[in-house]
């Protein structure tokens, strides 16, 4: 006879006492942590549980007992339904003590990794905590998500098409955003055009289940310089559309730098294999650090927090260099890692003998190789490749032994093959930047044995989310 399944518990009370990695509230109810969105520490709830699991249980809240000093006014009107911002409830400078303690907690807990005295450098957070994304994409939706709240309080809904974000953990609901806080303008004003001017002239909306529909996704690009790139992404060649809306968009946005279109007939909205083209403007926009000047293309990888993305170069150069600050008695050779654009390459090139950069994406390379001529950089040599098969012995022997190893990987990390060339390359230092604490401490325990870690910084790029960027300096032990 079947078991009869147990139903999932209300707790009654439950105190929120501190914050997950992953960004929700956790609290303990007999001896089982449980995980709770859009609460913060000191918050008191009943919550609804909702999946369990042997070690801990899931659930949100059905009534707030007792609300957190701690708890602040989130500012936009998506919170809570979007799934980004998502920390927005949180004052700015609590969100950097919880992410502060995260980089600590992975590296030294999970990690187990020895510290420096110092510990964990305190975080750079970022100067501006609304308006800092240089790059969103939209997504088109024939009829929009509504609330909870819409719902119980309307007799009927009619459909209306979304121009927005992907509701959390459903790929065919699109939430229609009116204001977002996260990219400067000209970007709402772009997508809300966009929008008004389809419904107005009957543009059918993609549907994603059905694979019916024209105007699909909106890329939107901005740049500390004040240029704009935007990318239209269609699912039909309906040339005429096409046309009439990209006509459009040249004249209502006259000051956009790069308009451009692709037409994804695709069953998925990957745009890495698809066809870009060019409408109007030119095909890139330039992003500006330190005097250099980067190409970015409609594929290009960089860092979506332009001013963060400053702050955080300049740790890497710093952890790059001698103890003393000074550089080696001869300039030395730098390996650049997951190179992407070649951003850090040029960035630290000038304090190098050569810098060698090396990157999957071909047209990231490409991109990279533009970068150093027009800033009139000579020592620089980039490759495009699987870093598996590209990183060996026999690629270290031929451009010569790096003296410093600089890593920027995917939040997946660095695979095992490639830590097992660096270490048999034997650089002098490491300097390991990181979207993800957990695989970086992973990474950093496979060459504990032959590196010990010499300062950590947590660089806020993203703030109002649980996400922390991390940079790690190794220096290599002495036998």
């Amino acid at each position: 006879m079947r078991k009869k399944r147990r139903e999932n518990p209300l707790i009654e009370g439950l105190k929120i006492t501190s914050v997950a990695a992953e960004g929700k509230a956790m609290g303990h109810h007999d001896g089982v942590v449980v995980f709770v969105p859009l609460a913060v520490p000191g918050d008191v709830v009943d919550v609804q549980i909702r999946s369990r699991r042997r070690r801990f249980m899931e659930g949100y809240v059905v009534r707030w007992v007792e609300r957190s000093p701690l708890r602040a006014e989130p500012f936009c009107e998506h919170f809570g339904v979007c799934g980004g911002c998502s920390w927005q409830n949180l004052p700015y400078a609590e969100q950097l003590k919880f992410k502060q303690q995260q980089v600590f907690d992975q590296l030294s807990r999970i990690g187990r990794l020895e510290l420096p005295a110092e510990g964990v450098r305190p975080i750079i957070g970022s100067a501006a905590t609304t308006f800092y994304r240089n790059k969103l994409e939209f997504t088109f939706a024939p009829r929009r998500w509504y609330t909870y709240e819409e719902i119980a309080e309307s007799d009927g809904i009619e459909p209306e098409p979304a121009l927005g974000f992907h509701v959390p953990g459903m790929f065919d609901k699109v939430l229609d955003i009116h204001k977002c806080w996260l990219q400067p303008e000209p970007s709402n004003a772009i997508r809300l055009e966009v929008k008004r001017f389809c419904v107005e002239h009957g543009y059918e909306f993609y549907n994603i289940r059905q694979h019916t529909g024209l105007v699909r996704n909106i890329v939107v690009r901005t740049a500390s310089t004040g240029e704009t790139m935007v990318i239209m992404v269609f699912a039909q060649p309906d040339d005429e559309r096409i046309a009439a809306l990209m006509n459009h968009l040249r004249e209502a946005f006259s000051a956009v730098t790069s308009l451009m279109y692709i037409v994804n007939t695709k069953l998925n909205d990957s745009l890495g294999d698809q066809e870009v083209l060019l409408w109007a403007g030119r095909d890139h926009i330039f992003e500006e650090m330190e005097g250099l000047r980067f190409k970015i293309g409609p594929g290009s990888f960089y860092q979506t927090n332009s001013a963060q993305a400053y702050e955080l170069y300049k740790v890497a150069r710093e952890f790059s260099r001698n103890a003393d600050g000074g550089l080696n008695e001869e300039l030395p050779v730098i390996y650049d890692l997951y190179t992407g654009t070649g951003t850090i390459a040029n960035f630290v090139a000038r304090e190098a003998k050569k810098v060698i950069g090396i990157e999957y994406v071909a047209e990231a390379i490409e991109d990279a190789r533009v970068n150093s001529v027009a800033n009139g950089i000579g020592n620089t040599v980039f490759y495009a490749g699987d870093m598996k098969r590209v990183l060996d012995d026999a690629f270290v022997a031929a451009n010569g032994r790096p003296d410093v190893v600089i890593l920027d990987p995917p939040r997946a990390g660095v695979d095992a093959p490639v830590i097992e060339v660096i270490l048999r390359a034997a650089p002098q230092t490491i300097v390991y930047v990181s979207c993800n604490p957990a695989t970086q401490a992973r990474d950093l325990a496979l060459m504990a044995g032959d590196y010990e870690i010499a300062a950590v910084q947590p660089v806020d790029m993203f703030p109002h989310t649980h996400h922390v960027e991390n940079v790690v300096k190794l220096i290599k032990k002495q036998v």
